[in-house]
């Protein structure tokens, strides 16, 4: 993986995908390369780094108007410019980016092998140019020598597939996605939806098992089996253009302080006030459903896994209900039980999470029902789920999540506020719940208005060998989170625990001036938190305290940072802040690549 782009059309195709590129750029990657059909052959220009890198060995101009492009985040090979897509056949006829990981290629690799065949780069991609070059000189159509190939691959792809001499564009998706803009008199492709804006609002998905044939102004879609597949054209929202990034200094700093919008974005027409619950309508879930569901399962990957753990813990207190939280990447391999009366919520910003696609797919396959948590319109999971709640946080380009996690937050108290009143949750609990929901991007204003003493904390941190994160309840996974922040941002070891684990172990890190996050709001498990925050502080760590404001705790802290009160049930969304700001800060005081972290992608469509 990363990202895809292509165009053919009226226009000069180079600019177009560097542009492309550029805007692909959020989802993290580590080479870049395009390649564009000039009439005589096929100029393609690759090396590692950014678009910026790519920019500097591009000749003036190279008149063609057809062309691909990508963005590799390194699977199969190391990070060099023999590895960066596009690759081509031996003989120059085909050329193709690739995003997915093809399983048995080493089998196929060694087939071509003893043909005479060989391999110029260490991927598993190459070698499906090398094969559907090898259909051609039997005489196969282009459509034909694509789809011979792809019957023999175990794995999953998107692909972009160009052939020299010819006007035209193949496009096959199994578990990776892959998008068709129709322009007029021109066809762009994309693995992700923000570059399509700035060309057409008409695109189509393409779903597993499509191959699209396309050419200048029109294309078709058939199955891997030939059969003609109708396209559904769908009309993208206007505001899943390229966010602009304006006076800020980067996409991250931008997006925290876009929280208290994007939530009342998610919010908006979803609580009921009068009658202490919440309205998800997308769900389509009626009462008997919500009475009889056994359990809820949600599933995740990495901060969405955690927004889906305090999910949890709203469920089982406000709808007496038992609810698991499970890594998307490790349930389909456990052979879970699946219940058809349970209710299966799986969350993603991207939608594209490919792990979390895999569990999908397991549970529906058992009789399951998974409605999706996501961000991104038209996304695979929205699509393979049918129904769910899209949290409108709006475009979020810095790979660390900021304002996806504290709506994809909002949008499961939401949810578990719907499901407890069904059950055990009282009107007047609810009510105030709601009420509170409804002032808590006021009290995200507040704060980032004043974020404390940050600069003091940051300090500590970038001189850390490593970080602890304290918690209990719903504060534990704050703590995972924040843990999660300063790790990928800062590239500083982070653990966080549960404060009444942390005896059981990571105590024996502590050394003198080691630095401890404790997060202590107002809530029932205060006091034993701050018992945690004495043990620690007894060997000498220095105390990094979120704190609510007023609160007398806040003596206790080496360095002391207040949010506002608010009710203990959203305390998530607010002490999650300063630990935002925390990993931010002090990523920029060391020189960090704060939006594109090393080795990270925003969207991972692999397993």
């Amino acid at each position: 993986m990363c990202g895809i782009f292509g165009y053919l059309g009226h226009q000069q195709a180079l600019p177009i995908l560097v542009e492309g590129l550029r805007r692909l750029e959020y989802r993290g990657y580590d080479s870049i390369g395009v390649a564009v059909d000039d009439g005589e052959t096929i100029q393609t220009h690759k090396t590692v780094g950014k678009v910026s890198d790519l920019k500097s060995i591009l000749p003036a101009s190279i008149d063609g108007t057809l062309g691909i492009a990508h963005t590799r985040w390194a699977t199969h090979g190391g990070v060099t410019q023999a590895n960066a897509h596009p690759h081509a056949s031996e003989n120059g006829t085909v050329h193709l980016v690739h995003n997915g990981i093809i399983e048995n290629f080493q089998q196929l690799r060694k087939s071509l092998s003893k043909r005479g065949v060989e391999c110029k780069s260490e991927t598993d991609s190459e070698v499906l140019a090398h094969m559907m070059a090898l259909e051609l000189e039997k005489g196969a159509e282009p459509l034909d020598a694509v789809l011979s190939t792809l019957r023999r691959l175990r794995g999953t792809w998107g692909l972009c597939i160009m052939f020299k001499e010819l006007d035209m564009l193949v496009c096959a998706r199994n578990g990776s996605p892959l998008i068709i803009g129709q322009g007029e008199g021109e066809t762009f492709v994309s693995s992700d939806p923000h570059p399509l804006t700035a060309h057409t609002q008409r695109v189509v998905y393409l779903e597993d098992g499509d191959v699209a044939v396309i050419h200048r102004g029109s294309f078709n879609i058939t199955s891997m089996k030939g059969h003609s597949v109708e396209p559904n054209i769908t009309v993208l929202d206007e505001a899943w253009g390229e966010a602009e990034l304006g006076d800020a200094p980067h996409y991250m700093y931008k997006e925290i302080h876009e929280q208290p919008d994007a939530l009342r974005q998610c919010i908006a027409g979803r609580v009921d006030r009068e009658m202490g619950t919440g309205r998800l309508g997308g769900m389509g879930l009626d009462h008997s459903t919500l009475i009889q569901a056994p359990h809820v399962r949600l599933l995740g990957c990495g901060t969405a896994a955690y927004a889906a753990q305090i999910g949890q813990m709203l469920i089982e207190k406000m709808g007496r209900i038992p609810a698991v939280t499970h890594i998307s990447s490790e349930f389909r391999n456990n052979d879970t039980v699946i219940n058809p009366k349970a209710i299966y919520l799986a969350v993603s910003q991207s939608g594209e999470t490919a792990d979390t696609i895999s569990a999908i797919k397991e549970i529906k396959l058992k009789g399951g029902q998974v409605f999706g948590v996501v961000n991104v319109v038209g996304s695979t999971i929205a699509r393979l789920c049918g129904k769910g709640v899209y949290i409108h946080s709006g475009p979020e380009q810095s790979v660390a999540s900021t304002k996806a996690f504290t709506n994809m937050v909002a949008a499961l108290t939401i949810f578990a506020t719907q499901l407890g009143r069904t059950r055990h949750l009282s009107k007047d609990e609810g009510r105030e719940l709601m009420q509170a929901l409804q002032q808590t991007p006021h009290l995200m204003e507040t704060y980032l208005e004043d974020i404390g003493p940050i600069d003091e904390a940051v300090s500590l941190l970038c001189e850390a060998n490593s970080v602890l994160f304290l918690g209990r309840g719903l504060s534990a996974t704050v703590a995972k989170e924040g843990a999660l922040k300063l790790m990928e941002l800062a590239y500083i070891p982070c653990l966080a625990y549960p404060a009444g684990e942390m005896k059981h172990g990571p105590i024996a890190l502590l050394e003198e001036g080691s630095p401890v996050v404790v997060i202590a709001p107002n809530d029932h498990l205060k006091e034993k938190t701050m018992s945690a925050l004495h043990e620690v502080k007894a060997r000498g760590a220095k105390v990094i305290l979120i704190h609510e404001q007023g609160d007398a705790i806040a003596s206790e802290g080496d360095v002391s940072i207040a949010v506002p009160a608010v009710h203990p049930a959203l305390t998530p969304l607010l002490t999650v802040l300063p630990l935002q700001l925390m990993a931010y800060y002090t990523a920029v005081r060391l020189g960090r690549d704060v939006d594109r972290p090393r080795n990270l992608a925003k969207s991972v469509t692999v397993e």
